[in-house]
């Protein structure tokens, strides 16, 4: 039976709270396939290791990013960063790690980019340089059939909604939870997970009567046949690679605008049924201080 992170101890959560501040709890590191390119147009100290870029990255979001039968990072974020680190002449290189230590860990400097689909808020501008490339909003998941009938967020009030802990999914769970609450009605029961693999597991056992995710996951996990998408279009909004680094972060606004250029961000994302950005790409909010 997995735990809900609201659950935890005390214990549990003073090591968690170490992981946050240490940003250690990185994984497997994968490095890409093999790809000739150019001349790194990059280079230390605005990348941590010469000739390539390292990135955080929590695949457990398909078919966004997650890891294949054979173990490959897949999906359209995957596909896009590596496709801009070729036109960089850098080799891509991703740490899995979960969400909650990405943004310590950028500015640790253990990774260059966080590559997650992190969205944008102007509390997030301020710690990093975020730009945003791609359209995103919040669904709700049920079992399967949507036994409960769930159609509106109103429908959630007094449920058990599973969510990973510290992204804008969570904070928008509660954002529905306070909604409903002023309505009158009883406040969602948001139950935490280390990330999304197990928040999904939890509905799917029972222990929560819905999950949140953005809306391409859920379309795609409907699809696949695990779930019912019930609720969707929920607070739209921007997501965003992130930096710590100014000049790496426009090096990559430069490639990002070529993939616009020659067609290859129109047709990835059209591909994946990811709704887009209005370009040119731009760094958005004001960056470190």
């Amino acid at each position: 039976m997995l735990k809900s992170i609201t659950g935890t101890t005390s214990r549990g959560l003073a090591t968690r709270r170490g992981l946050l501040k240490a940003g250690v709890a990185a994984s497997a590191l994968v490095v890409a396939p093999a790809i000739v390119r150019a001349q790194p147009k990059i280079a230390p100290p605005d990348i941590i290791k010469a000739g390539t870029l390292i990135m955080s990255i929590n695949p457990t979001l398909p078919p966004l990013q997650y890891v294949d039968d054979k173990g490959q990072l897949q999906g359209m974020r995957v596909e896009l960063a590596n496709e801009c680190c070729k036109r960089l002449g850098l080799v891509p290189e991703y740490i899995r790690t979960e969400f909650a230590t990405m943004i310590p860990g950028l500015a640790a400097k253990r990774w260059d980019m966080i590559n997650t689909g992190i969205f944008f808020t102007e509390e997030r501008s301020k710690l990093m340089y975020m730009v945003p490339y791609e359209q995103a909003a919040i669904s709700f998941l049920a079992a399967k059939g949507n036994p409960l009938g769930l159609k509106t967020i109103d429908d959630l009030a007094g449920k058990r909604v599973s969510v990973e802990l510290g992204g804008i999914e969570e904070r928008r769970t509660r954002e529905v939870s306070d909604i409903v609450a002023k309505k009158g009605l009883k406040p969602l029961n948001v139950l935490t997970f280390n990330n999304f693999a197990e928040a999904f597991q939890a509905l799917k056992a029972g222990q929560s009567d819905a999950a949140t995710s953005i809306d391409a996951t859920a379309m795609f996990m409907q699809t696949r046949g695990d779930f019912t998408r019930a609720i969707s279009g929920v607070f739209p909004q921007t997501a965003c690679f992130a930096f710590a680094n100014k000049t790496l972060a426009l090096a990559l606004v430069g490639a990002l605008n070529d993939t616009k250029k020659d067609g290859f961000y129109d047709r990835l994302l059209d591909k994946y049924g990811v709704l887009k950005t209005d370009p040119p790409f731009a760094i958005s909010g004001p960056g470190p201080a």
